[in-house]
C-alpha cells in the first residue's frame, strides 16, 4: 500500500511539472494571469493569505491596513527585488503584472492608496535595481 501511495504521489509531481518547470537555462517562465487580482489570488495569497492578513505568527507580513504601501516605489521594488524571505518575481511577472498586482493590493484589502502604477514605474524602477546591481 505505502509503494503505491509513493507512486501515485510521484504520478501527481510529475503531471504538475509542467505548471511549475523552469525554462531552458534555469530561469523561470513569465506565468499568463490576466490582472493584478488574478495575480495576487495565484501567486502572492499562497504566503500572504486570502485576506492579506499574513501569517499569524508574524512572519509574513500582512498588506491589509498597511502604511508601508502608500508609496508604490516600496511594494513595486519588493516584489521586484524580493525581501526577507519574500523571492523576488522580476522573472516570474512583466512589468504589467507587477503593476497590476502592487495597484490591486494598494486599492483592496483596507487600504486606499488610489493613486495609479503603471508599467512606466515598474520599468524605471528595474532599471535602477539593474544599475544598482552592476
Amino acid at each position: 500500500m505505502r509503494r503505491w501511495l509513493l507512486r501515485l504521489g510521484a504520478l501527481a509531481a510529475l503531471a504538475a511539472a509542467p505548471a511549475l518547470a523552469d525554462s531552458p537555462g534555469g530561469r523561470p517562465v513569465k506565468i499568463a494571469l490576466p490582472d493584478g487580482e488574478q495575480v495576487y489570488k495565484q501567486v502572492c495569497a499562497a504566503c500572504h493569505l486570502d485576506h492579506a492578513q499574513g501569517s499569524p505568527d508574524g512572519t509574513v507580513p500582512a498588506l491589509a491596513h498597511n502604511a508601508k504601501l502608500a508609496t508604490a516605489d516600496y511594494p513595486i521594488t519588493v516584489v521586484m527585488k524580493g525581501q526577507g524571505g519574500m523571492p523576488w518575481f522580476s522573472e516570474m511577472l512583466t512589468p504589467g503584472q507587477v503593476a497590476g498586482v502592487v495597484g490591486y493590493v494598494r486599492t483592496h484589502f483596507d487600504n486606499s492608496y488610489a493613486d495609479p502604477v503603471s508599467e512606466a514605474d515598474v520599468k524605471r524602477l528595474a532599471a535602477a535595481i539593474r544599475a544598482s546591481e552592476e
